[in-house]
């Protein structure tokens, strides 16, 4: 077979090598799915003809705006439609999307801004007073804020800055969309929620964005026509990659801008939402919602679920009301969900509990991964897949970062040995399907949100009464997890556990404080170290 080596003169061109990206998605979806609905919000209602046509204004507008290819375009917005519009009409652009986290404070998105060097950001009013402190905070140059103003929820325009409306009124209909002349060009960057320290950038490439909308489309079943609400924030991970997704199959994205229990019923019936991603939080909402936020429907709901497994009771609950939930799990440095708990007919005659355990599951490789297994992280062998034995995630695919920008070292550190390096533990069952036993060991996830406890250490650390502080996961019922602050008080220092949380709350986003405190000796080692596997044991009792 030696003659079919490339060496032969059978060479890439225009007509047999065509980048990929999820921008050739939407440009297929305006001529197949022309008049369908592409996005629903509230009253809101556009086609697909109309949502073209409005992320082709928004290129062409921020290109007017100075933003080159390569540059990047922040935002800071709900699930609203022009967020919708921004993650097609940034890249349309040339431009790289870098969705931020609404939950942050002005330090962090100050942060983000300089180290992305963003020169536009597209800001939902509610969220301008944090961001006029993360301009003032600043040490580069400041970008372009553009007001995007949400009249279906109230949220109105106030400001000197542009409108979005009045940006897009600049905006040539008949702009030409820059497609990427590599399919490794940088599409998105995403940064992580700063799990050890400052958070790092995760870069997407076009490859992968589209390589993990075609295989959710396979994996999740999701047919032509589905409707999918938008309870995943689409600055996570961009919405696990959905929205990219749902033009190639001429399906509509429904908005959801609050996350409220009303809200999900609401959507479900009334504009008929066959799919969502939600938190397990988010199903725990929607079991204990209160009689008048329920809405009866006719249909199946199917519901991807990550962050953490779902517990028993809440798959025992939420199954009879019409879902159909799935455990799926990945990072940001994966665009989201690699590996799902692919169901076999088998387990469908198995005891209530035992069918509960094997759907929270971490599962096996979606189709657009390569190999996902659990392996020694020092040695890089495989782990026994006997169900006991723990070693660390670790995946190859093409879904996965093209690396931490401006950060070569721990890109480095991150690809070790040929695979991604999760920092999650599992173990495997004989099938391989794999179950996360514990988590990367200072990582609290809190309503699907990772929360660095080093970071919160670092603030409590400053309080004039703290003399030493050790921060750990408590499990929570509601949240999965919520920060727990050990303290030790200072010789003739007083505080209370208010004190604490107040203290914290002035320097961190609300999401971040701890939410329980306790005040005791740190238990150390001989050298010094706190032992904060003790104290988790301590948090799990409390």
């Amino acid at each position: 077979m030696g003659w079919m080596k490339d060496e032969t003169g059978l060479d890439k061109t225009a007509a047999n090598f065509v980048p990929l990206t999820p921008l050739s998605h939407l440009r297929r979806a305006v001529r197949l799915f022309t008049h369908q609905e592409a996005l629903v919000y509230g009253p809101t209602r556009r086609t697909y003809a109309e949502y073209h046509e409005r992320v082709t204004r928004l290129a062409s507008a921020l290109t007017k705006l100075g933003v080159a290819p390569g540059d990047v375009v922040s935002t800071i917005l709900p699930n609203i439609p022009a967020h919708a519009e921004a993650h097609f009409g940034v890249p349309a652009c040339g431009a790289v999307l870098n969705a931020i986290n609404t939950r942050l404070e002005p330090d962090t998105i100050a942060y983000i801004f300089d180290h992305g060097e963003a020169k536009v950001a597209l800001v939902d009013p509610q969220f301008l007073p944090v961001v006029a402190e993360a301009l003032e905070m600043m040490e580069g140059p400041a970008p372009i804020i553009i007001e995007v103003a949400d009249v279906h929820a109230g949220v109105y325009a106030d400001s000197d800055y542009m409108e979005y409306e009045d940006l897009l009124a600049t905006g040539d209909p008949d702009f030409e969309w820059i497609m990427p002349e590599d399919e490794w060009e940088s599409l998105a960057l995403n940064y992580t929620s700063g799990t050890t320290g400052r958070p790092k950038g995760v870069v997407y490439h076009h490859r992968g964005a589209y390589l993990m909308t075609m295989g959710t489309a396979i994996d999740w079943n999701v047919p032509r026509d589905a409707r999918y609400l938008t309870i995943v924030p689409l600055f996570h991970c961009n919405n696990w990659n959905h929205t990219w997704m749902m033009p190639m199959l001429g399906g509509t994205v429904v908005c959801c801008r609050d996350i409220t229990p009303a809200a999900i019923y609401n959507a479900i019936a009334d504009e008929g939402v066959t799919h969502m991603g939600a938190a397990p939080i988010v199903l725990n909402m929607v079991v204990n919602a209160k009689d008048h936020e329920r809405r009866p429907f006719d249909h199946i709901v199917q519901a991807f679920t990550a962050g953490a497994p779902p517990p028993a009771a809440t798959l025992a609950a939420i199954e009879p009301l019409g879902f159909n939930v799935c455990q799926v799990y990945g990072l940001t440095e994966t665009y989201g969900h690699v590996t799902e708990c692919i169901w076999k007919p088998e387990w469908d005659e198995l005891p209530d509990e035992d069918r509960y355990a094997i759907k929270a599951r971490t599962g096996v490789e979606m189709s657009m991964a390569e190999h996902i297994t659990a392996m020694d992280p020092d040695t890089m062998e495989q782990i026994p897949m006997d169900a006991s034995t723990q070693g660390e995630i670790m995946i190859r695919a093409n879904t996965v970062m093209k690396g931490y920008l401006k950060n070569p070292e721990a890109t480095a550190e991150a690809f070790r040995g040929g695979y991604f390096h999760s920092g999650d533990i599992a173990f495997q069952h004989e099938d391989g399907y794999l179950k996360i036993a514990d988590r990367a060991k200072d990582i609290i996830i809190s309503g699907g949100e990772n929360i660095s406890s080093v970071e919160i250490e670092g603030v409590l650390m400053k309080h004039p009464a703290v003399l030493l502080c050790a921060v750990v996961a408590r499990p929570d019922d509601k949240w999965g997890e919520t920060p727990c602050a050990f303290v030790e008080l200072k010789d003739g220092k007083e505080a209370t556990d208010a004190e604490i949380i107040g203290f914290a709350r002035e320097k961190l986003a609300g999401f971040k404080c701890p939410k329980t405190v306790v005040f005791q000796e740190l238990p150390k080692t001989s050298t010094g170290k706190i032992q904060k596997f003790e104290l988790r044991k301590i948090a799990r009792e409390l």
